[in-house]
């Protein structure tokens, strides 16, 4: 009868209950975690159950894949991915709650095969915490959109609600109540943005609940200056005076990534290199250049050969081809005129690659997909070839994964992300223009990263709206952070963040050199992940 009833009570709760459940379920036990309702496990089974009890927030983690993970170890087919996925999860437990889990992992997992392993052999790892799963889209409407910022807006406040300086926030409906002109901090997402005749920037900021003027003064030399870069839709903290009418700021907060310590280092004498833009299929693909890349990772070229053995990770961050169509007369540039022997080609390249490196790949604006944001990953009817090979994983763009993670240590949380919306912010903003950004990307990453958001103004990029959330918001803080797109090599370090945009495989086009883009192709940079430091090395002549 207990059993009926504890079934009932976790129904309520939209949970269902593994056969296994009530080794761990005691009465009157009671989850102490809380859970996003639109990201939580379906099934709980003993294990998750025994977590959620010790811990009052665990680590954000796609839960479908978890689910499948387990499913995958409960027909004995793959135990490593499920333990990876209980390593994230029960990392900020103590030795002891560990050890506690341990008989749980050994009753799931079937017998493995006796195999006599060397000594310190070392085993990766990838779990994909984040990727968009190409749901049928249904019909958008403005409400749709609506919704969409609403979930933005939410997700951003949390995170700007854990400073001090924003703790007694007002709603905007509040402070317009106010006759008499005192101090006050608020919330909102920007509506409205123009400089007054008098040179000081005047915002209209905008919560669930209202609008209201803010006037930033020029003579406020350290806000103006961050004043001037704000764009459309950036979801900001303020804090200042003002009454119903206005509000005069004082300060200005962005969601930002928080400033650790140090950067994470790994246990393990490991790499990761990080690649993009191929362009395959087109006649200015660099087929000499990428191909010394691969007979590097395989360890058939003596320059740089201790980096080459250390290589676990490669990371691709879109236009893996040239694409068909993408632009006007395109067709006369390319090399490989079809789409699917484009994707077939570059699965040929992949498949020489030594098997004890994993590839990870996203899809950029030349790939065989919808345009709009999140992208899919690649679709199986074009990509066949490529999603035959077993050493690659395939995410969606942007997407969010773990690498090398183990029960001594968390792994790297990667952000992969290839960058299609990065052109407007250099022309929407004056700082990124004075500092080069095409040819630096570094700023516009860390831009990004600051507002938690990659791509905040509404008409930067094309996207679909969610109903569920906005899938371009940073929920996560990386350890790195990799993109593409602008065909230029560049690694930076913001608040211990590693940034890493990648180079190209593809020489200048005719459409570069109209709009003065100067690729610097063939270029990889190599994330030492004990060190915790980034070597590039030159494929070319």
């Amino acid at each position: 009868m207990m059993q009926k009833e504890t079934i009932e009570k976790f129904l309520k709760k939209n949970y269902l209950i593994s056969p296994d459940f009530f080794e761990e379920y005691a009465p009157n036990d009671e989850l102490s975690v809380t859970l996003d309702p639109e990201n939580k496990p379906l099934i709980l089974s003993k294990d998750l159950f025994f977590i959620f009890k010790k811990n009052k927030k665990v680590a954000e983690i796609n839960w479908l894949e978890f689910e499948k993970s387990r499913a995958l170890l409960e027909k004995g087919r793959d135990t490593k991915i499920y333990e990876h996925f209980l390593d994230i999860l029960l990392y900020d437990l103590n030795t002891e709650k560990k050890k506690a889990i341990d008989h749980i992992v050994q009753d799931i997992k079937q017998p493995d095969p006796i195999i006599l392993v060397e000594k310190d052999v070392i085993v990766p790892s990838i779990v994909v915490l984040d990727s968009f799963r190409g749901e049928v889209i249904q019909e958008k409407d403005v409400m749709s959109f609506v919704h969409h910022f609403k979930f933005r807006y939410d997700s951003l406040k949390d995170i700007l609600m854990q400073r001090p300086e924003l703790q007694n926030t007002l709603s905007i409906s509040k402070l317009l109540t106010r006759k008499e002109k005192s101090s006050a901090s608020l919330i909102g997402i920007i509506q409205d943005k123009r400089i007054t005749q008098n040179g000081h920037v005047l915002l209209t900021l905008e919560d669930p609940t209202g609008f209201i003027t803010v006037l930033i003064n020029k003579e406020r030399n350290s806000i103006f200056t961050l004043a001037k870069d704000l764009v459309l839709d950036d979801v900001i903290g303020v804090t200042g005076a003002g009454n119903g009418e206005i509000v005069f700021c004082e300060n200005i907060f962005f969601p930002d990534v928080p400033v650790t310590k140090e950067s994470k280092k790994c246990p393990d004498d490991v790499a990761a290199s990080f690649i993009s833009d191929i362009h395959v299929g087109s006649k200015q693909f660099m087929e000499k250049e990428f191909l010394r890349f691969i007979s590097w990772l395989n360890l058939t070229i003596e320059k740089d050969i201790e980096i080459a053995k250390k290589i676990k990770y490669l990371f691709v961050l879109g236009d893996l081809v040239d694409g068909v169509g993408v632009y006007p007369g395109q067709y006369e540039n390319l090399f490989i005129k079809d789409i699917t022997a484009q994707y077939d080609k570059l699965a040929e390249y992949f498949s020489t690659i030594r098997k004890d490196i994993n590839i990870i790949l996203c899809p950029g604006d030349h790939d065989a997909l919808r345009l709009a944001h999140p992208q899919p990953v690649l679709d199986k009817k074009f990509a066949r070839k490529l999603w035959e090979l077993k050493n690659i994983t395939q995410v969606s763009n942007p997407s969010f994964v773990n690498i090398h993670s183990s029960q001594q240590f968390p792994g790297f949380n990667v952000l992969l992300y290839h960058g299609h919306g990065y052109h407007y912010y250099f022309d929407a903003v004056d700082s990124l223009k004075k500092l080069d950004t095409p040819h630096n990307p570094r700023h516009i990453m860390k831009f990004l990263l600051k507002r938690r958001h990659l791509a905040p103004t509404h008409t930067s990029t094309i996207y679909v709206p969610d109903h569920k959330e906005d899938p371009l918001v940073i929920k996560h803080v990386p350890d790195i952070f990799t993109s593409g797109h602008l065909h230029k090599s560049d690694v930076s370090f913001y608040n211990n963040i590693c940034m890493i945009n990648c180079s190209c495989w593809q020489s200048q086009t005719e459409f570069q050199v109209k709009e003065g883009n100067f690729p610097d192709p063939a270029k990889v940079p190599v994330l030492l992940l004990q060190r915790g430091e980034v070597e590039v090395l030159d494929f070319n002549d």
